[in-house]
């Protein structure tokens, strides 16, 4: 017989679905995770970011030690044209209706821009004139300005126009051009280059003026181009009228020492190795702190107290050092510094309304 198979059965519960949360912690939990994670990621890219600074930082000094070019080009920073665009065979684009642009050449195949302004008392008469004309206005009753800019920028830089115009509102004849290298000039920049181009333009403006005074401009770097200038034409036994230093410095390596630039390595050892030894490397000193000891004319210096770029106190050690100076002896050595809450800064000081007493033109004797 066929036996029955009993077969038991049994009822299956429904799976209930899983749920779990993302890590099986809570969402609290997670949060801080996730919150340590970001800060990992954060030290770590400021780490990065730090490593590169560092090596940013000491790359600087070796590069400009294996390449001491460079810093000539920081000091000259001929390359910096500013204002960009203008044309400077066009000094009436600046506003100077009473200039004239020309080119000599200082040595032959070498050509520098030149600009004559005027006294503002002849703009009139100045009005569709050449080069001539202007040639002839020398033998004017006005005494001469020769000035030597800075670096940086050309003779149509905006601070610099300012200060043409206000010299010819007080009378005088304005001559100013760009070194070599500079602007529309020809060549390259060199201190003994640029000491040669200013000689030869006082050289070429003493053969056009009877004996009407000529007067020696410099600003800033443009300070020691003048200091050399004025040594050599001493040396000659022919010194200028007077000397004019605006924001001068008593030498290139103290001014570079001092400069804003060289903050963030001003206290890092060897940094007269890495950086000043390469300025000198380039035959660049401007040591106006010596040149005023073989100097014999009067100087006159005019330093901003707020001067961010060349410290004031540079200028006050150097007129320290002046009044010392046997060779001044005999001439004033006069300092004028203008308070920082007018603002004058580096390059403002033609807004003085005091210039006019300072240089004093109604008796033409200048400083």
């Amino acid at each position: 017989s066929s036996s029955d198979t009993n077969t038991l059965t049994y009822p299956i519960a429904p799976i209930a679905p899983l749920h779990l949360s993302l890590t099986g912690l809570e969402q609290g939990e997670y949060e801080k995770l996730n919150l340590s994670a970001l800060k990992i990621e954060a030290v770590w890219f400021l780490s990065l970011l730090l490593l590169w600074i560092l090596v940013v930082y000491i790359s600087i000094p070796l590069i400009i030690k294996l390449c001491p070019s460079i810093q000539a080009k920081l000091v000259f920073l001929n390359f910096v044209r500013i204002p960009y665009f203008i044309d400077l065979k066009h000094p009436s684009d600046q506003g100077l209706n009473h200039t004239c642009n020309f080119y000599l050449e200082p040595e032959v195949g070498l050509k520098i821009g030149v600009w004559h302004t005027v006294p503002a008392q002849m703009w009139k008469e100045a009005q569709g004139k050449e080069g001539n004309w202007y040639d002839s206005t020398f033998s004017s009753n006005h005494p001469v300005i020769l000035y030597l800019h800075g670096n940086a920028g050309t003779r149509g830089g905006d601070h610099r126009v300012q200060l043409y115009k206000v010299l010819s509102s007080l009378g005088y004849h304005v001559v100013t051009f760009d070194y070599r290298g500079w602007g529309d000039s020809d060549g390259s920049p060199s201190e003994e280059g640029m000491t040669s181009d200013a000689l030869f333009i006082y050289d070429w403006l003493k053969q056009r003026l009877d004996k009407m005074p000529l007067f020696i401009w410099g600003h800033s770097l443009g300070t020691g181009v003048a200091t050399n200038l004025v040594r050599r034409l001493c040396d000659r036994g022919s010194p200028p009228d007077a000397l004019i230093l605006e924001s001068p410095f008593t030498n290139i390596r103290e001014e570079a020492k001092s400069h804003p630039f060289s903050m963030v390595y001003r206290y890092l050892p060897g940094f007269d190795w890495f950086f000043l030894d390469a300025i000198t490397a380039n035959n660049i000193r401007f040591a106006s702190d010596e040149n005023v000891n073989h100097i014999s004319c009067p100087v006159l210096i005019l330093h901003a107290e707020d001067d961010g770029v060349v410290p004031f106190h540079l200028g006050k050690k150097l007129y320290k050092i002046a009044s010392q100076s046997k060779s001044l002896s005999g001439h004033k050595v006069h300092f004028v510094p203008f308070s920082s809450s007018l603002a004058y800064k580096h390059k403002f000081i033609y807004r003085s309304p005091e210039l006019p007493n300072i240089l004093s033109p109604g008796d033409h004797q200048g400083p």
